[in-house]
């Protein structure tokens, strides 16, 4: 198979039609010589916002490949093999008890599939509701604030994903397929066919949650059993090597593969995890604040005259501060919606949402400043610490709604009474607030002094009207716990995953890392007398 890139179409001209001439001239064939073609990624190319283009890379299957390739001297014309997922090799160690999943987000869902798709039942215990459920309590909260701790935007079938845009960047190198493999799944579980093309696929918030419902009926019909409302409480060690779990404390089961998938907010589980002996340690991690623009600004400073030909634009932002922090732009999302996400009480957390069609009035993304050790402290968990203070202050201020405050005020240290350009779009309520009064000085400053530069970069960035929120905290897990080679913990039959363990970040990277930990469990057991 020969793939070819770097194929440059014009806006008005994208038609398959057109793009198969432009293959065929590039190739210096004719249609005779085409047994297919397939196209396999198409990004945007905006560099020139008088001359926006769309770019294809596609594969194709000639009649006489060697003579097409010896004829066609170039770097963008190249010979390759399909990357198919490979079939894994069973262990011979017994393994006496079904392998127990703790989470249902991506880490434990591709797990599950990968174990159930050869034979391993897995049990999935999810301390949250179905997805179904869970959407109907997240609304509640939204609208009510009423929290419901054990199901919400953080806990549940689907993990913190499925309310956030249902976004699949990742720039992980796909040797083995397992990309692929997470893409085919999500298609055939009812997401759109252009993820796997897109350079920056997402399914959506409202199409997730069908997809995840598909996904855990394949596994259920597979031999998987999923239990929610069920909370992993405490285990139970002997010899170095697990010996039996609890849920909901009281409800004590055999267990000899326990794999930790329980995504980056399950504090109460991670801290009896290291009671217990696990190794973790604490790492970096990225707070701040969400900002809101309109998305029809971001449109035209992205892509100039042909904003209104191509879907919403999104953007990535970096900055090193005169403090030295760095500063970034995380989990943008077009036409979407700033989402109150708490899951303690007392305690505020924000992210970002956004549906399939990214049809709604305004952009929003994490504005983020990196701190590590020498902020919160050496103690394993001293950053989830860091945190909790953090989202606790936010609560206060905001009389326990999301605080919001403009860009002009935020710099001016007052608190706002209005907005102006731009309205709102949050999911949750809100109050103004001043969100100097939460974060230290060197997020602050770090943050002030970034607003300026990605005004230089995207033009109206850094507009005074400019809706900032607080507080966005769980960039990613404050710990990493501890893994070998084979995946297992210092706690011999317990698999960290996905990225409350620190393994990922993001669906796709999570889902990779599921499969991966399902890899290891089939390499090394033997499950034929489940």
């Amino acid at each position: 198979m020969i793939r070819v890139r770097q194929i440059k179409v014009e806006i008005k001209k994208d038609t398959f039609d057109y793009l198969q001439k432009k293959v065929l001239a590039k190739l210096k064939i004719n249609y005779k010589d085409l047994k297919d073609m397939i196209i396999v990624k198409k990004s945007i190319d905006a560099r020139d916002k008088n001359n926006v283009l769309f770019v294809y890379e596609v594969n194709v299957e000639l009649f006489d490949e060697e003579k097409i390739l010896n004829k066609v001297k170039s770097n963008d014309v190249v010979k390759i093999e399909e990357v198919i997922y490979k079939e894994i090799k069973k262990g011979r160690v017994l393994l006496k008890e079904r392998p127990v999943i703790v989470g249902e987000g991506p880490a434990g869902l591709f797990c599950a599939l990968i174990l159930a798709e050869n034979g391993y039942n897995p049990v999935i215990i999810e301390r949250g509701e179905r997805v179904e459920d869970r959407t109907n309590s997240v609304e509640t909260f939204w609208k009510k604030g009423t929290l419901n701790k054990e199901s919400n935007v953080c806990f549940g079938e689907g993990g913190a994903g499925t309310f956030s845009d249902g976004k699949l960047n990742t720039l992980v190198n796909d040797k083995e397929g397992r990309i692929k493999k997470v893409y085919d799944t999500f298609i055939k579980c009812g997401a759109p066919s252009e993820i796997s093309i897109s350079n920056k696929p997402h399914i959506g918030s409202n199409i997730l949650k069908d997809v995840i419902k598909n996904l855990r009926n394949r596994i259920i019909s597979l031999g998987g059993t999923i239990m929610y409302h069920s909370c992993l409480t405490n285990i139970y060690v002997e010899n170095n090597r697990i010996e039996s779990i609890v849920i909901n404390k009281r409800k004590r089961i055999k267990c000899d593969c326990l794999i930790l998938a329980i995504g980056h907010s399950a504090r109460d589980t991670i801290k009896m995890l290291y009671d217990k002996g696990l190794n973790m340690d604490s790492k970096a991690f990225a707070v701040g604040v969400r900002v809101q623009h309109k998305q029809d600004m971001i449109n035209k400073s992205q892509y100039g005259k042909f904003s209104d030909d191509l879907p919403p634009a999104s953007y990535k932002l970096t900055y090193q501060a005169s403090n030295n922090r760095g500063v970034y732009t995380f989990c943008m999302c077009p036409g979407g919606y700033v989402v109150n996400a708490s899951c303690e009480e007392g305690h505020i957390i924000i992210n970002g949402m956004s549906n399939n069609e990214r049809d709604g009035e305004n952009a929003n993304s994490a504005v983020v400043v990196t701190v590590d050790k020498k902020d919160f402290g050496p103690n394993p968990l001293d950053g989830i610490e860091y945190q909790r203070k953090l989202e606790a202050l936010a609560f206060r201020k905001g009389n326990g709604k999301i605080p919001v405050q403009l860009l002009e005020d935020y710099k001016n240290n007052k608190i706002s009474d209005h907005f102006k350009s731009i309205n709102p779009s949050f999911k949750g309520k809100y109050s103004f607030a001043n969100l100097n009064e939460i974060f230290p000085y060197y997020i602050n400053e770090a943050i002030k002094e970034a607003m300026d530069d990605f005004d230089n970069k995207i033009k109206g960035f850094g507009n005074p009207d400019t809706i900032l929120a607080g507080i966005e905290s769980r960039t990613s897990s404050a710990v990493r716990m501890e893994r070998g080679d084979s995946f297992e913990s210092n706690i011999k039959g317990i698999y960290p995953a996905g990225e409350g363990a620190g393994y990922s970040g993001g669906i796709t990277t999570s889902a990779i890392d599921g499969i991966k930990v399902a890899e290891k469990i089939i390499e090394k057991y033997s499950n034929k007398n489940l």
